[in-house]
């Protein structure tokens, strides 16, 4: 309790003028020099009572502004009086506690260091002195005031002012007996006078587009099942098939209702994704966006899944059963850029807090979006923590972060003249690189077997190489080359691609120089550039073969699988955000018959190990002929102990009965796969009989095919 504190008027009019930055010395129970008092802060109220010892009493009014006092006729603790709030209820003042954010913790904030940080910042639910409540804290460290507004407290920002912790630019404010559901938001008054009415940038729950108010939601109570998967998770994961479910949730399947819940999902996703063969979904954001047609691409509550889908216990529920069934959970992440919106991280305190005061620094030109601060270590722990908190809190399996070429140069989308070079006058974004090295740096240390996957599109070397390495310190790296290349070459009519061959062989002359995942993404699907179906040359049935081909050619070259929803049946129609995949198009048979191989080749790619376990370096792979450019034709071995797998891609509509493989030494041949059999829409030129010598093999080679045969050698 502090003594002597400012005299009332003084007081009463920082209060009613919103600048003051510790309430707390003056509210609440204080010892003064003729005993102790109890002020209440009460704009607007004509009377006041409390409870004091189970005794009903009344504050004396001290100014027309709303201040209140009570002298207790003896002396009494900071938890033996309540406060009659306008509805009648009891709850204790929010003014008779002390900080709940530690010194330590404000110091590790400053730091950029504080791994835990959603704990501390945002509204938790907490205990001080044996009371219950929630603990509201929000960095603003240029503000002249911050309140919290809510509906308990009718928004009125005058009400509950919160207190500023110092140096650390931390305001905070216990609220006792608060309860889930709470809506609320930050009232933040700028040293200018201008007041801005921010959502919380640690909420993990918000209100529904629209909307914008944080809701006060409790993330530590779900009792998860899913320890098994959480332990085998540890062990070396990229040894392992991974064959990704991309999708956007709002769009898969129609439930009926605007959006469907995590929960109607996650049994159906389970269920579809055993049945399918993929080993993960990777889910688009789910964190909270303002705009559906973003995708989730424009962040504004980075702890928040979107309240679209439901709460954060729907969501807990959601990777617990997909763990439950063997699938793991990825999420994209967009630590990039957020946007500008009133209501969000833009200019939280009235200044470029989160971003740059320069707009060569601080906005993205294409997507006029605001750009973190990555050398501000507060900012940088914003990051830091959040990523950890999907790890902890929400048990997810790996993090896709988006567009990390826009983090890694200063230029990036920029003509000269619009970016600030570093003083040796390169483009490196050092304080971005430097950021991502902590940031896999710590996951990797905190969480053993979570994947950390890059979308970068740049010749940036190291970006999955270990940082004490000089890398980046990413598991994956997306490999854009590969899914710009092939898809060039699909799109041309066969008659041309002999002319494009090496647009197929370039990729391995990098294939093992990063971990590479090999992706057909929702980025390919939309946009006026057509479904992955639709690209295709040629009347339908070669379109569907190409297709066959194009996945099976994915699935043959080393690196990991990532595949679109909607492409597994041969949707028509670009994906639309607002439109459920094209279902109904799998009573059509040849989009059956590309739904079954989608489905066979993932299970066959799930059961041979050749095929995951050595997807990193040559010793995995090896060509057995990329020269026959004329007939399109391209041969090669995917390895491991024992068996091996001959890959033959025929990239062409013609047939060849007797087409001659040269391979030495074979000991025993079959064929175990056929892009072109009947059940999938081809024409069932299957080698039922290989013939074989010691220089080679012969085979019919079926249309805009792939065929997979299992090799023995002596």
């Amino acid at each position: 309790m502090t003594t002597l504190p400012a005299e009332p008027p003084k007081m009463s009019a920082a209060l009613l003028e919103q600048r003051e930055h510790n309430p707390h010395h003056f509210l609440g129970l204080h010892e003064t020099v003729s005993g102790q008092v109890i002020r209440l802060w009460r704009p607007g109220a004509s009377e006041v009572h409390l409870e004091v010892k189970g005794q009903i009493v009344g504050a004396k009014p001290i100014d027309e502004h709303g201040l209140f006092a009570f002298e207790p006729s003896e002396k009494i603790k900071r938890t033996d009086y309540r406060i009659y709030h306008t509805d009648g209820s009891l709850g204790h003042d929010p003014y008779a506690f002390w900080p709940l954010v530690g010194e330590m913790d404000a110091y590790l904030f400053n730091a950029g260091c504080h791994y835990q940080l959603y704990r501390v910042l945002g509204a938790n639910f907490r205990e001080a002195e044996g009371v219950e409540g929630v603990h509201f804290a929000v960095w603003a460290p240029n503000a002249r005031s911050v309140s919290l507004v809510a509906d308990f407290n009718h928004w009125d920002g005058r009400i509950s002012p919160m207190r500023c912790m110092g140096a650390s630019g931390i305001w905070e404010l216990f609220i006792p007996g608060l309860k889930e559901g709470t809506k609320y938001k930050f009232e933040v008054r700028s040293k200018d006078g201008m007041l801005r009415i921010k959502s919380d940038p640690h909420a993990f729950f918000s209100e529904l587009r629209p909307q914008t108010a944080s809701v006060v939601s409790q993330v530590y109570t779900h009792a998860w099942k899913d320890a098994e998967w959480m332990e085998d998770r540890k062990k070396e994961s990229l040894n392992r098939p991974m064959n990704v479910y991309e999708m956007h949730l709002g769009s898969w399947r129609n439930y009926g209702t605007e959006f469907a819940s995590f929960r109607k999902i996650a049994v159906d996703l389970a269920e579809y994704c055993e049945e399918m063969g993929f080993t993960h979904v990777e889910l688009l954001p789910v964190m909270e966006h303002p705009l559906d047609e973003s995708w989730g691409y424009q962040v504004s509550g980075f702890y928040a899944v979107t309240s679209r889908y439901g709460t954060p216990a729907d969501f807990q529920f959601f990777v617990d059963h997909m763990h439950q069934k063997g699938i793991g959970v990825i999420l994209d992440w967009v630590p990039a850029h957020f946007p500008t919106d009133d209501f969000s991280l833009n200019r939280f305190d009235g200044t470029a807090l989160y971003e740059h005061e320069d707009p060569r620094k601080g906005i993205h030109p294409h997507w006029n979006t605001a750009i973190f601060n990555y050398g501000r270590k507060e900012v940088a722990n914003f990051l830091l923590a959040n990523a950890l908190f999907w790890f902890e809190v929400m048990h997810i399996d790996g993090l896709r972060v988006d567009a990390v070429a826009s983090l890694l140069y200063l230029d990036y989308g920029r003509k000269d003249g619009e970016w600030i070079p570093n003083p040796d006058g390169s483009n490196f974004n050092i304080e971005a690189i430097e950021f991502l090295k902590h940031l896999n740096s710590i996951v990797h240390e905190r969480f053993p077997g979570v994947l950390m996957i890059a979308e970068e599109s740049s010749a940036f070397t190291g970006v999955s190489h270990p940082v004490e390495k000089g890398g980046l310190g990413f598991d994956l790296k997306w490999n854009m080359g590969w899914m710009n290349d092939t898809l060039r070459y699909f799109c041309k009519d066969p008659v041309y691609r002999k002319y494009h061959q090496n647009e197929l062989t370039f990729s391995l002359l990098y294939a093992f120089t990063e971990s590479f995942m090999l992706v057909l993404s929702h980025d390919e699907v939309v946009h006026m550039k057509g479904s992955i179906l639709s690209k295709m040359p040629g009347p339908d049935w070669q379109k569907f073969a190409n297709t066959r081909l194009l996945y099976s050619y994915q699935m043959g070259h080393p690196g990991k699988k990532l595949l679109f929803m909607g492409g597994e049946i041969g949707q028509w129609s670009e994906w639309d955000c607002k439109a459920e995949l094209e279902w109904y198009l799998l009573q059509y048979p040849l989009h059956q018959g590309l739904f079954n191989f989608v489905k066979e080749l993932n299970h066959f790619y799930k059961r041979h190990p050749v095929l995951w376990q050595r997807d990193f370096d040559w010793e995995g792979y090896e060509w057995i002929d990329f020269a026959d450019a004329e007939n399109c034709i391209i041969s090669y071995l995917r390895k491991g102990t024992g068996v091996q797998l001959a890959f033959v891609h025929n990239f062409t509509p013609e047939y060849r009965e007797n087409y001659r493989i040269p391979l030495a030494k074979i000991q025993a041949i079959q064929e175990v796969f056929n892009s072109d059999a009947e059940r999938f829409g081809g024409s069932d030129k299957l080698n039922k009989t290989v013939g074989f010598d010691e220089t080679g093999f012969t085979i019919q080679l079926a249309p805009l095919a792939t065929m997979i045969f299992q090799v023995s050698f002596a």
